[in-house]
């Protein structure tokens, strides 16, 4: 915290980090503490808001908040939504998307610094997501076709969509679903990468598997 101080900030960001800070930390710097986080607010407040978004629990987007000492429940600042054409996709890509124009309105927002306008969240239609944890990631087949898909494109930075797989000779595997796509309304994966294995095609697994 002294180090801090001998800054002498005009204001400090927060982007990804992973733990409240306290009070006399973000209002440290002269305009304070501002957060960038990709989810439209007060929607998917929490952890994991990409993932929330990717399953369909909110619309993409990107909020600046002035922070306060709870959880992604600063006023608002600055947001606005964002366009990512096809939608759902991988984690990966929506993550970069919605990095970059958080990149962009924190430059436009703090051009303004000294005039910004702040509005107060509406906390009645706050939601939240949790930490994604690793068995979030499992799937079975016969589950709806879009829910699958959307773990699939979820979960594959980490920790990966997976299925417990029964072999013709009855030892059950981990398998890693790491693309699929939904034809005639089923739930079809097209690489996978089967536990202790390299990458492969999921019909050239079957052949050898089922």
């Amino acid at each position: 915290m002294e180090k801090l101080r001998e800054l002498n900030a005009d204001v400090f960001i927060v982007a990804s980090f992973g733990k409240i800070l306290p009070k006399e930390h973000s209002e440290m710097p002269k305009f304070k503490t501002l957060n960038v986080h990709p989810s439209l607010l007060p929607v998917l407040r929490g952890p994991a808001p990409i993932q929330g978004t990717i399953l369909g629990l909110g619309n993409p987007g990107v909020t600046i908040i002035r922070m306060d000492e709870k959880m992604d429940h600063g006023p608002i600042v600055a947001q606005e939504p964002v366009e990512i054409n096809p939608f759902p996709d991988h984690y990966a890509i929506v993550e970069e998307k919605l990095g970059r124009a958080g990149g962009k309105l924190l430059s436009t927002t703090l051009s303004n610094i000294g005039c910004l306008t702040e509005i107060p969240q509406d906390h009645e239609k706050a939601t939240y997501i949790k930490m994604i944890k690793k068995e979030d990631g499992l799937i079975k087949l016969t589950d709806n076709p879009e829910k699958n898909l959307k773990k699939v494109l979820t979960y594959s930075n980490w920790p990966g969509a997976y299925i417990l797989f029964t072999t013709k000779m009855g030892k059950e595997i981990r398998v890693v679903i790491k693309n699929a796509k939904i034809i005639d309304g089923q739930f079809i994966p097209t690489r996978i990468i089967p536990a202790g294995k390299k990458e492969m095609d999921w019909q050239d697994f079957l052949r050898g598997n089922a």
